[in-house]
């Protein structure tokens, strides 16, 4: 998939990107590709999908989920910037929060944020164990985003402390999530999970992976 396919992709299903956050796309994939090469930020085997398999998947959210405007958001894990910062580029009034605990990731990604020209941005290089016990993000966000990082389970409890009332974790997830699922609500109760298979128009990629959103929230 290149710039243009993955544009028409985007609209079809959408999500409405002008020239210039398409500029910011193509200075982010130029960039990726260019940094992999020196750090260890995406798999090889991926290097020639960035446009499909890392910015359309983590794009795939804003079809599914609404986000009111200036919303609160966090990345868990985010490596080279995923699922948080494609979100960002395409919906420029979300105050998106990024953390990874590998510092050299955390920079990098903190480097791809600064070029996109973007306000409200903020790369932590942290545990989110320890973010969990700084009260100045303590009940602060209305959406916690996390992909490939950890269990259903860990995710959740990671992410309750930070999470607003009324908050939702919304977790980018593969195959049969049933024994996780399972597990998570004989300790949380009162969770509701909403489980969403990705299904983009002109792109079966997704669906044939079986890849699917988690949306959670406490009812």
């Amino acid at each position: 998939m290149d710039i243009y396919e993955f544009h028409s992709v985007c609209l079809v299903n959408g999500i409405i990107l002008d020239d210039e956050q398409i500029k910011i796309f193509e200075r982010y994939h130029r960039e990726l590709v260019y940094w992999n090469e020196k750090i260890n930020l995406i798999s090889k085997n991926d290097i020639d999908h960035i446009y499909l398999r890392h910015f359309l998947h983590s794009l795939s959210i804003l079809k599914y989920i609404y986000i009111p405007q200036k919303s609160f958001c966090l990345d868990i894990g985010t490596g080279a910037g995923f699922p948080g910062l494609p979100i960002k580029i395409a919906r420029t009034d979300l105050k998106m929060t990024l953390i990874d605990s590998i510092k050299k990731k955390a920079k990098i990604t903190e480097m791809f944020a600064l070029h996109t020209g973007l306000k409200y941005i903020e790369v932590l290089s942290k545990r989110v164990e320890e973010l969990k016990k700084d009260m100045d993000y303590k009940n602060k966000f209305d959406f916690i985003f996390a992909r490939a990082v950890s269990t259903v389970k860990n995710l959740i409890f990671w992410s309750l402390p930070l999470i607003k009332d009324q908050g939702k974790i919304v977790l980018l997830k593969g195959g049969d999530l049933q024994k996780e699922l399972k597990e998570i609500s004989k300790l949380i109760k009162n969770l509701e999970v909403e489980e969403i298979q990705i299904d983009l128009l002109n792109c079966d990629w997704f669906k044939n992976e079986e890849k699917k959103i988690l949306i959670c929230y406490l009812a």
